[in-house]
């Protein structure tokens, strides 16, 4: 496993029971707000089976269960999450619906055009290489199907910019008052994280980048004054 799969799975290990209540409290609730948006560009149009990359504690798995007709397939290189997810998915009457699965975004254990759509949240600064990841994201997408994703941004406006900035070094180390030393290890790192991310592949190499996966009609929404991006497109025909 690389390095960086490593570094991301042990990050959040001490933090899967905790981890909802506090994406909720330390986004002022738009956490729900995004994967709301991120599940309509998905949910509306699968019918067989949908994918859920990074899945988590399965925040996303279950709300396109509750939306779709789709069986949801959740994949997350945590254990501990993956099996937060199901404890999730059975509290919610939807282990029928709902399946895990322990596995890594950059080499997904399913046959190309396995599925109907595809949805991703947080996953691309926990990866080598995004764009390899995206094409590899695309591969197990049967060709004209719907593919979202989720991730953290930066505001583009300045004066919402430095607002962002504080909030992200000084007010989400402070959540450990929720969730202990391990919030604030993930909290210390988020801010920065996502700063590099930007800084390295800005909004328009995600388009670009979209589009040499083999993604088609990408668009993207800039959410709550730049703290959230949401993105979807189509696989192409072929």
């Amino acid at each position: 496993m690389a390095h960086i799969n490593v570094f991301a799975r042990d990050l959040f290990l001490g933090l899967p029971a905790r981890y909802d209540l506090l994406a909720e409290v330390l986004s002022f609730g738009q956490n729900r707000r995004w994967r709301r948006v991120l599940v309509e560009r998905v949910a509306g149009e699968a019918s067989d089976r949908v994918l859920d990359v990074a899945t988590g504690t399965a925040g996303v798995a279950l709300e396109l269960a509750k939306q779709s007709p789709a069986s949801i397939v959740g994949l997350d290189l945590s254990e501990a999450m993956i099996q937060r997810g199901r404890t999730n998915a059975g509290q919610a009457c939807m282990s029928d619906h709902t399946h895990f699965v322990l596995g890594r975004a950059e080499a997904l254990p399913f046959p190309g055009g396995t599925f109907d759509g595809l949805t991703f949240t947080y996953l691309l600064r926990y990866v080598d290489d995004p764009a390899a990841t995206l094409a590899e994201l695309a591969r197990v997408v049967k060709p004209s199907e719907p593919i979202a994703g989720l991730e953290f941004f930066v505001p583009p406006n300045p004066v919402w910019r430095a607002c962002w900035l504080a909030y992200t070094r000084l007010l989400l180390p402070a959540g450990a008052a929720l969730g202990g030393p391990a919030w604030y290890r993930v909290g210390r790192f988020l801010g920065p994280s996502i700063s590099r991310h930007y800084r390295r592949y800005p909004l328009e190499w995600h388009l670009q980048t979209w589009h040499n996966a083999g993604i088609v009609d990408v668009q993207a929404r800039i959410m709550s004054l730049g703290g959230g991006l949401v993105m979807w497109g189509r696989k192409a025909r072929g």
